[in-house]
């Protein structure tokens, strides 16, 4: 309307009312010069009017601009003077509340020349609005031929949305942002200017880009984590929220597809409303990304065999020339001249629901994580995913620090990293002195993985030195033998024939930890203490009496620890 009002056949008339709505599009005009209009009105109309079929009835007009507002109606043209002398105080008010601008047009212009003014207006507008589309997607294309990356695609839509444009993951990991190079630190009250003298200008883009990313961080399209939530945000849609400062944002998204799989979500941020032109950009920048992402998926996948396939050889120990793995080791930025801890990262199978179609590109996401994590504390680390596994190469340090490492690790990748919601477990092996134990060494952090999966139901951290008499139980290489023993030692407590026999092996195990101190015990497990006294007499009675007989104990403890096994 802000332009409508400076055509040249309007430049006689003036605002009375409703001059918050200016900022109504406008796509089409239309006169009002019968009582039944109703019908014929269409959203986004210009409404023009001399007031005759209310010529008789004027105090209507104040209801009859509240069904036009519900209606869509961009603005109303008032021509008074043969029918209307006024617009009545009450309509005025009316459109005031309502932002529904009202327009008092001059003497001497006719309503077919408003009408041909705006429509000249508009095909106009959307010819220079389709000559920007193709420059954009040109523009576009010239990125992607150009070696441009997802930050390029990002910068160009951030300059034509208005505010930022950011690039996620399959889950809503914020891949890339990029902000308007006219947006400053003070525009999202996160500083002023007097600042930026002491910093290059260079210095200032990042401070201001890191500004905007905290301010729209806030919005409720991201979680705390910083994650897009893609399973909240339909793609297409127009949504609106409040930042960090209190400033209203709009925002709009789009799925990045890549054949017919889903590579991802490009996501623009404007302080205006988002119109079908700006979710045009942002398809056409989603197409620019896809192709982006897939030439980079393409190169990785070579790059990530070639790391892998080296790794693994060197795990199965097959080592011609030590002097050769460390050099080639040393072109791929990794250090293995010094002790390591190998550490395996898996995905349990059994409780994973990732869709069978994007398990690749999550089982990329979850080496992706990883990589980026321990890049950040061990930058000389390698880092390779393979299969539902990421291994880990990391300069050793001892038990409870190696444990500590790794426990931030996996915090980091299963928030911030960007790793996904699965479930996982890590197993660490002990210091490998040189490439050459680097096999014994994935063995003992595969064995630390599979227990610490089985006693921490799926998402286990086990470090091979803390498995106490588990590293004993599995030299035993005849599993049979060790299920036998524990089925003549526990008998039916060995199985789980009954709902009962998994808690009386959980109050054997507390009574053996406890050294049989039936108090301490009691208070443990929660038990009155003659309840524990009475399953202490069952026990008895299925296993023998423990109580008195050491040896039997020392067995139990053992037959215990075996039912645990994976």
């Amino acid at each position: 309307m802000r332009d409508v009002i400076g055509l040249p056949s309007l430049r006689n008339s003036r605002v009375v009312a409703g001059a918050d709505g200016l900022d109504r599009p406008v796509e089409m005009t239309n006169v009002m010069e019968v009582p039944d209009i109703l019908p014929w009105v269409k959203p986004r109309e210009l409404l023009l009017t001399r007031a005759y079929p209310l010529r008789d009835r004027p105090e209507e007009i104040a209801d009859l601009l509240t069904t036009l507002e519900n209606r869509g109606v961009s603005a109303v043209c008032f021509k008074p003077g043969r029918y209307l002398e006024e617009i009545p105080a009450s309509a005025i008010d009316e459109a005031n509340r309502i932002s529904l601008p009202i327009i008092h047009l001059g003497d001497g212009v006719g309503f077919d020349e408003i009408m041909h003014e705006v429509l000249s207006h508009n095909l106009d507008r959307r010819a220079e609005l389709i000559r920007k589309t193709e420059q954009t997607m040109r523009e576009l294309v010239d990125v992607v031929i150009n070696d441009g990356n997802l930050d390029d695609v990002c910068q160009m839509l951030a300059e034509r949305i208005g505010v930022a444009a950011a690039v996620t993951t399959l889950d809503g990991r914020v891949r890339c942002m990029r902000t308007h190079s006219s947006v400053s630190i003070a525009d999202v009250g996160r500083g002023d200017g007097a600042e930026d003298g002491d910093h290059t200008a260079s210095d200032n883009s990042e401070r201001s880009r890191n500004a905007v990313a905290d301010e729209l961080e806030v919005l409720e399209c991201f979680d705390r984590s910083g994650r897009f939530r893609v399973e909240d945000e339909p793609s297409g849609l127009e949504r609106l929220g409040q930042g960090g400062s209190g400033r209203r944002y709009s925002w709009g998204n789009c799925r990045i597809e890549g054949g017919d799989k889903t590579l991802g979500r490009i996501v623009a941020f404007g302080e205006g409303a988002l119109g079908a032109t700006d979710f045009r950009l942002i398809e056409q920048a989603a197409a620019a990304a896809a192709l982006v992402l897939t030439r980079e998926q393409a190169i990785t996948a070579v790059e990530s065999k070639y790391r892998t396939d080296f790794v693994l050889e060197v795990l199965r120990g097959h080592i011609a020339s030590t002097d050769r793995v460390l050099s080639h080791a040393e072109s791929l930025g990794w250090d293995l001249s010094r002790p390591i801890n190998v550490a395996v990262a898996e995905v349990d199978s059994e409780s994973d629901q990732t869709d069978p179609e994007n398990k690749r590109a999550m089982q990329s996401l979850f080496a992706d994580a990883w990589t980026k994590v321990v890049s950040q504390d061990d930058p000389a680390a390698a880092v390779v995913g393979s299969g539902d596994q990421v291994i880990l190469l990391l300069g050793a340090a001892d038990t409870e620090e190696i444990t500590a490492r790794l426990r931030s690790f996996i915090a980091d990748v299963r928030g911030y990293g960007g790793g996904g919601r699965r479930q996982f477990s890590v197993g660490i092996s002990k210091p490998a002195p040189d490439v050459s134990g680097l096999a014994a060494a994935y063995q003992e952090a595969m064995r630390a993985l599979e227990v610490g999966r089985q006693l921490e139901r799926g998402q286990g951290l086990s470090h091979y030195d803390s498995l106490g008499v588990y590293r004993l139980l599995l030299q035993v290489t005849k599993k049979e033998e060790l299920r036998s023993f524990a089925r003549e030692v526990l008998g039916p407590l060995a199985g789980d024939d009954k709902e009962e026999y998994e808690g009386l092996r959980i109050t054997l195990q507390a009574l053996l930890d406890h050294n049989l101190n039936v108090a301490e015990t009691a208070r443990s497990l929660f038990f009155h203490y003659n309840t524990l006294r009475y399953r202490i007499t069952k026990l008895e009675h299925m296993v023998g009496s423990f109580t008195e007989d050491p040896n039997l104990r020392l067995s139990l403890a053992l037959a215990l620890q075996i039912v645990r096994l994976p």
